[in-house]
């Protein structure tokens, strides 16, 4: 079994390279978020400023990916909603069987997000375009549910091996 976990623990920096990605793009996201936004409401009170129509449009977008990627990275973080009223009542090993069981649940939810996003994305999404941007499709207001699905899969997997680990008695590296 120690050889099982020494070999998974190997992938653990494609893990965390995965992390940082997916937080640096959530970064880049907020800082056109902040941009597109701060020229919009600067075009309304400043002449030579443009305020371009599709600014509302491109914002709200942006904000649904940051919105479903940091769900995804608080998974990572173990960050996520969760109920612990009851936990110190619990026995150590239920609880972290609960925690097992919530986490596959959540991990069966990142595949519906994946496979259902990926088809509302390329079905429905693709047939319609933005208001402000006719050439632009709505694919891509769809695409951040497939694309977080992705993304909590990985995590899910290594927050279920974590809890094996641990059921395992054995030390997690965070």
């Amino acid at each position: 079994m120690d050889s099982f976990f020494n070999a998974v623990d190997k992938i653990k920096p494609a893990y965390d390279v995965t992390y940082k990605v997916v937080l640096f793009v959530c970064k880049l996201l907020l800082v056109a978020d902040i941009l597109i936004t701060s020229m919009s409401v600067l075009g309304r009170y400043v002449s030579f400023v443009p305020d371009p129509s599709w600014s509302e449009e491109i914002v709200l977008t942006l904000m649904s990916y940051m919105a479903v990627l940091s769900a995804a990275l608080a998974i990572r973080r173990g960050a996520h909603i969760r109920m612990t009223a009851l936990d110190r009542y619990l026995p150590d090993k239920l609880l972290k069987i609960l925690d097992l069981v919530s986490d596959a649940f959540v991990l069966v939810l990142a595949f519906v997000m994946l496979i259902v996003g990926w088809q509302y994305a390329t079905t429905l999404g693709a047939k319609g375009v933005y208001v402000s941007l006719p050439k632009l499709s709505r694919f891509w207001m769809y695409f951040p549910i497939p694309v977080a699905g992705l993304a909590m899969i990985i995590f899910e997997l290594e927050a279920i091996y974590n809890h094996i680990k641990r059921l395992c008695g054995r030390e997690v590296n965070v």
